[in-house]
């Protein structure tokens, strides 16, 4: 199936666009929309609450020059994890892939939103169960393997509030038993895994993992089986519940465990 990975998104946007032999690329893209789903990194950022660092941006030129041109041009530094951003196998699972060797088609995909904001904002340790995503199911059809599953909590709408995202907006290691925000059951983890064979999982909150979790298990699971995460993924109340496809591009750093994220979604054309 990977052989022909480069080949399913251009047949899907042809189907979508009913099959004319006469459009180019630009065409067919054009008959849809992109969706942002990335945060923008700022001195607003959020990162993990006992994280020693943020996101900085240092201005190193911004103006006119004396040859009479204007030239801008900044630094920066972040950690890995934080904002909206790639979780690579290895940041959980020692020897499997870290993010430069991820290979595109697990960044690239069809993908399905499966809605649980409707439990998850009003239970800030909700889990997200089996049976969540077989009662999406139930009212569309079975994921397909090698779908990208886009979880969305509603936590998107209090991003970079840190106190109603996080659950707290305290600093360092005392936060850490404070944290409160929904993520995935390991056993929904290991479901996706096995039964659905799933190529990437995204969620709008800070982790994959919920806020009170002390082992960190879904994020074992998924990674342990090669399988990258997005998490502050923002937007995700504009994506169709199918019939999108992703495009999730990290910062390709060697031997990375993560990096800043800019994810995309394309929504075909009705």
């Amino acid at each position: 199936m990977k052989l022909f990975s480069s080949f399913i998104f251009f047949t899907w946007i042809t189907i979508g666009c009913n099959n004319s032999k006469n459009n180019t690329v630009t065409d067919l893209l054009l008959n849809g929309k992109w969706i942002d789903l990335t945060h923008s990194f700022s001195d607003s950022t959020l990162y993990w609450p006992n994280n020693p660092t943020g996101f900085v941006l240092d201005t190193q030129s911004h103006g006119v020059t004396p040859g009479g041109f204007f030239y801008s041009s900044n630094s920066f530094s972040a950690p890995e994890h934080g904002g909206t951003h790639l979780d690579a196998p290895v940041h959980f699972a020692e020897g499997k892939r870290t993010a430069d060797q991820i290979p595109l088609e697990s960044l690239t995909g069809n993908a399905v939103v499966i809605d649980v904001s409707g439990n998850a904002i009003k239970n800030p340790d909700y889990l997200i169960s089996i049976k969540d995503v077989q009662n999406w199911e139930q009212k569309n059809d079975s994921i397909a393997p090698e779908t990208i599953i886009l979880f969305h909590t509603g936590y998107g709408q209090f991003y970079p509030d840190a106190k109603k995202y996080f659950g707290t907006d305290v600093k360092g290691v005392s936060a850490i038993p404070l944290l409160h925000f929904p993520g995935i059951d390991p056993n929904a983890a290991q479901w996706l895994v096995t039964q659905r064979k799933v190529k990437a999982v995204g969620i709008d909150t800070p982790s994959i993992d919920y806020g009170q979790s002390s082992d960190f298990k879904t994020h074992q699971v998924l990674m342990g089986a090669n399988i990258p995460a997005f998490e502050n993924v923002a937007n995700l109340e504009q994506l169709a519940i199918k019939g999108s496809y992703v495009v999730a591009l990290p910062m390709k750093i060697k031997n990375g465990s993560g990096g800043p994220l800019r994810i995309i979604a394309w929504l075909p054309g009705e």
